[in-house]
């Protein structure tokens, strides 16, 4: 039985990063994001949107996401009258893209039907482990500022370290790491699509470092370019920004584009068409893990409770939010031995710290349901 969604908040939160994360795609200071609750009689569900504050990792920006949601999504949603999870893409298709709006939407109702079951979200999923491998992103530093973060990391227990690289910032940051950590170290480089097939030779400089992948070297429109430069790299290539959906994912693997793949909610459009992208790796014997977008606790959590699934085989980016969150929107999410436990609540499985969310909200929108008629929806 579906839902009725009488009204959607849409709640902009800023909260503040420990320190700036720098990447390819540019730097972000403070982490501003977009919360969707679903208000329904059955019960509410959290959202939460994944996009940064600009557009340099993808078209979708926090802003924009509001608007799309606001003007598109949702007058869809309304139109949907009583729908379940799996309905909400096929009710938001005609809009073109935007994929992390679209998954917020559809976490937030799936949250809502969960709560409303009294099932977790790992469950739903078809999670088989308690416990996942945490791994960690860093983002560009000075090779000292950098091996000190690491050596952070390393003492924490993280299972897996991952250095941002781009054109000029790459040998020099992996050489240290590796003399200084030694081999015993999981080490893989995230390239954010800032080389070109012209830069070849520079990657494959990356091949005797003992790396456990190279991800997303190349644009994220050029699998043929990925093909190739899988063809003359010993380091396995892992696709993220590439992957966009399923059939994607299936594109990429039939072309020798990837041996890895990275799985990210937001930007594949939800958590239902992640699992599907899990279902094509394991089919296809292609290594997966989870990806991570700086979310707070409400995505982290999300996040954990695919991560547990058996096809991904690798530490994905599931650090807890404290590591670059200085204060979160849930209960912290511990590190113990290099693990974190997937919440085993109703839906996300963790509780909304509701005075912290107000504390750091810097705008609201109330989106109310159109008036039904009598006889009108399911």
């Amino acid at each position: 039985m579906g839902l009725v969604v009488e009204a959607v908040e849409l709640r902009g939160v800023a909260l503040p990063l420990r320190r700036p994360f720098r990447a390819s795609y540019g730097t972000e200071t403070a982490r501003r994001s977009l919360l969707i609750r679903v208000i329904t009689a059955d019960g509410d569900g959290w959202g939460e949107c994944v996009a940064l504050s600009e557009p340099l990792y993808s078209p979708e920006y926090v802003d924009g996401a509001t608007a799309v949601i606001r003007d598109h999504l949702l007058p869809r949603l309304w139109s949907a009258g009583a729908i379940t999870a799996g309905g909400v893409a096929p009710a938001l298709a005609a809009v073109r893209g935007h994929p992390m709006a679209k998954s917020a939407v559809e976490m937030a109702v799936l949250d809502a039907e969960l709560q409303r079951s009294g099932r977790s979200l790992a469950s739903h999923l078809g999670a088989d482990r308690t416990l996942v491998p945490a791994g960690v992103s860093v983002g560009m530093a000075p090779v000292a500022q950098l091996l000190d973060a690491v050596a952070g990391y390393v003492d924490a227990g993280y299972r897996r370290v991952k250095l941002k690289i781009g054109p000029g910032s790459d040998i020099e940051p992996v050489r240290a790491v590796r003399e200084r950590f030694g081999n015993e170290l999981l080490l893989q480089v995230d390239a954010n699509g800032a080389y070109r097939l012209t830069d070849a030779d520079s990657l494959a400089a990356l091949d005797d470092w003992g790396l456990l992948m190279i991800e997303q070297p190349l644009a994220e429109d050029d699998l043929l370019g990925h093909a190739e430069l899988a063809r003359r790299l010993r380091t396995p290539i892992c696709l993220d920004e590439s992957i966009t959906s399923a059939r994607a994912a299936a594109t990429a693997i039939t072309l020798g584009a990837c041996r890895v793949v990275n799985i990210k909610p937001g930007r594949v459009g939800g958590y239902l068409e992640a699992q599907r992208v899990h279902d094509v790796c394991v089919e296809s014997g292609v290594a997966a893990w989870c990806g991570g977008m700086l979310e707070t606790g409400i995505g982290r959590a999300a996040n954990l409770a695919l991560a547990a699934l058996p096809g991904f085989t690798l530490p994905g980016d599931v650090s807890p939010p404290d590591d670059y969150l200085a204060e979160d929107l849930t209960p912290p999410l511990v590190l113990n031995e290099g693990c974190l436990t997937v919440p085993s609540g109703p839906g996300i499985g963790v509780p909304i710290l509701a005075d912290v969310v107000q504390r750091f909200t810097t705008s609201v929108e109330l989106v109310r349901a159109p008036e039904r008629r009598v006889g009108a929806g399911a």
